[in-house]
């Protein structure tokens, strides 16, 4: 036992210092590449080869190290033993069986037990359409690793290796090892019978997660005094739809709406609403134009010198919270807020609000703490804050004292994280704002606000909405599309649409109303759902009110269809219940094709499983798309 821990320690020593070899020779050779001449590139090369060298030899002192801390661990009785605890999803009716999860666990247990000293081997499991309904293909890149570790061993050999060692389960029919080493997985059909018929019972449900999380997502997030436009679309569509699906799988999900409700601009709208209605504090003004009047003390503030300086003594006097300024300020935001809920209520969005006034005690914390941990460096008058990994640094104070957006976004995510008790936090905006993130991100680690090992922090972001013309979507005048506008255009469009295919002819006026905003709120929500986010996509209503392909118009067709079978058999949901429990009926798998959809709609759960990790949505509507067809 002493021989052994002694060889322990001798592998991780020379390991150890093979790692700091390495380490110096990268530093040498990167110096040797700014340096620049031929000399210098003929001295890389040797130092490339060099490092290559010390690269394989440090993966077998790892290889042999495993083996050793495996052979302590197995004359210890103790650690993890010989096996690894490979955890397996557990099947219930409340939950669907996620298939891919499932094999990968198998799987894993299997290289686990075929070679245990490799530290985690790739485990690659897909949907297959040819020699099996999956394909494990890690047999390749497991040789490259054992090779690396001094071990050859043929790819195909590595799979059947594996292949003897998958478990005994309810899921797979049978394996074949194919070509240079992949594994073609074969499921049960009496496991897909059941699975098919529990989803007829009971519907769709939602797979199996890793316990339930309080989620915060932020998203929409429009300014006060200004009108919701084009570019608040799809921060709205996609932080909806994320929220929807992280509640079906039964997360506790606060949705936020950020707005900007603070700021120096409420100054000059105080301003001028004193002058136009100067009774307000007595009468509610009846301002029904807000951009107008936006627009209005943006004027004179830009041209009058005087109104300028009022302005400002105006803001001075809101953060001071008197109450005739807090008054107008109010007054603003209301008509703000009636404005917008009138498009999420369209929208069929719920969304809390919780502007950056809701964080302003709080940003004066965030300053205190930074500070006392000499996180803030003076520049030019501001107060900054560099995070690890990032050159851009966070002004957090301005040189005349006042806070930032960085500063409230600190102040947010501290709040959620502390006094929400977020496990993950979701912001939903363009992809211009990732680097404002990732500082974000950076200096509230370093402050000690947010640890990684226990929130998970996404920045969703996504491309932005093109016209036809593939520029910026602009009206004919070159102003920003305002959503009001491209919402009643779609009803108007939606409506032509199925006079053209004569509904209302069938259809009663309230069916026709209903229908008509199905198809317009739909079409423009899925053409955003349907793209890639990260890409730009072209806005058309022509496209997106297309009945053929991927579009909202095609599946409202398929479904409707569905359903007027279900009209002509005359047979309701609790009938269909009855006869199949009297009759013991099941799923009819007689026809390849019913088998074939059959798999496919089990695949359900992995769709969903891989939207949590990326949150991409478009894959759902590939899936619906691909079930549709």
């Amino acid at each position: 036992m002493a021989e052994m821990s002694g060889k322990l320690d001798e592998y991780t020593e020379r390991a150890n210092h093979a790692e700091q070899q390495i380490e110096l020779l990268i530093k040498e050779l990167e110096s040797l590449k700014s340096g620049g001449p031929a000399a210098g590139q003929q001295e890389s090369t040797q130092e490339s080869q060099e490092i290559d060298k010390l690269k394989a030899e440090n993966a077998r002192l790892k290889y042999r190290l495993n083996i050793l801390k495996r052979a302590v661990e197995k004359e210890c009785g103790g650690g993890p033993g010989a096996k690894k605890t490979i955890k397996m999803e557990e099947r219930t009716p409340e939950r669907m069986t996620n298939i891919n999860r499932t094999l990968v666990s198998l799987f894993r247990a299997a290289i686990d037990a075929s070679f245990p000293d490799l530290t985690e081997p790739p485990c690659p499991v897909l949907p297959s359409s040819k020699g099996g309904d999956y394909q494990f293909n890690g047999a390749m890149p497991i040789s490259g690793l054992l090779k690396a570790s001094g071990v050859k061993m043929a790819p195909r050999d590595i799979a059947t290796k594996i292949v003897d060692n998958v478990a005994e389960n309810q899921l797979i029919q049978k394996l074949e090892v194919a070509g240079p080493g992949f594994v073609n997985i074969f499921l049960r059909k009496e496991f897909i019978q059941e699975e098919l018929d529990l989803l007829v019972e009971r519907g769709v449900r939602p797979p199996s997660t890793e316990g339930k999380k309080r989620v915060v997502v932020d998203f929409s997030s429009p300014n006060i005094a200004k009108e919701m436009h084009v570019g608040h679309l799809r921060s709205t569509i996609i932080g909806d739809s994320v929220s929807r699906l992280l509640e079906f799988l039964g997360h506790d999900v606060l949705r936020i709406n950020h707005i900007g409700d603070w700021g120096t601009q409420f100054g000059m709208l105080i301003a001028h609403l004193q002058d136009e209605f100067p009774n307000f504090v007595k009468e509610s003004p009846p301002i029904s134009d807000l951009m107008a009047f936006y627009k209005q003390s943006k004027a004179r503030f830009d041209s009058d010198e005087a109104f300028k300086a009022r302005a400002y003594q105006c803001v001075v006097k809101l953060q001071a919270h008197e109450a005739d300024y807090i008054k107008a300020w109010n007054l603003i935001c209301d008509v703000s807020r009636k404005e917008f809920q009138k498009v999420y209520d369209r929208l069929d969005v719920v969304i809390q609000e919780r502007g950056e006034s809701f964080y302003q005690d709080r940003m004066n914390v965030v300053v205190e703490q930074l500070e006392s941990k000499n996180f803030l460096e003076e520049d030019e008058g501001r107060k900054v804050m560099f995070g690890p990994g990032v050159d851009v640094p966070l002004t957090v104070v301005k040189s005349d004292g006042g806070y930032t957006y960085d500063t409230s976004d600190m102040a947010a995510l501290k709040q959620r994280i502390e006094e929400e008790k977020a496990d993950w936090i979701i912001y939903l905006t363009d992809a211009g704002q990732s680097t404002h993130f990732q500082i974000v991100f950076a200096c509230a680690q370093k402050a000690g606000f947010y640890n990684p090992a226990a929130v998970r922090l996404d920045h969703v972001g996504f491309g932005v909405v093109l016209g036809e013309d593939k520029k910026k979507f602009k009206t004919r005048s070159g102003d920003t599309v305002r959503l009001v506008e491209l919402l009643d255009e779609g009803l108007k469009r939606s409506l032509d649409k199925l006079k053209e295919k004569e509904r209302e002819k069938v259809l009663t006026p309230e069916e026709l109303k209903a229908a008509q905003e199905s198809v317009a709120y739909g079409c423009i929500k899925y053409s955003d759902l349907c793209h890639n986010r990260n890409h730009e996509y072209v806005f058309s209503f022509d496209k997106m009110l297309e009945d053929k392909g991927n579009t909202a118009v095609y599946m409202l067709y398929a479904y409707t269809r569905i359903r007027s079978i279900t009209r002509t058999a005359k047979v309701s949901d609790e009938e269909l219940a009855r006869i199949r429990k009297e009759k013991n009926l099941s799923v009819s798998l007689s026809h390849e094709k019913e088998i074939k959809l059959g798999k496919l709609l089990l695949r359900f759960p992995e769709v969903i499983h891989r939207i949590t990790e990326d949150l991409l949505l478009h894959s759902l509507c590939e899936f619906m798309y691909e079930v549709a067809n």
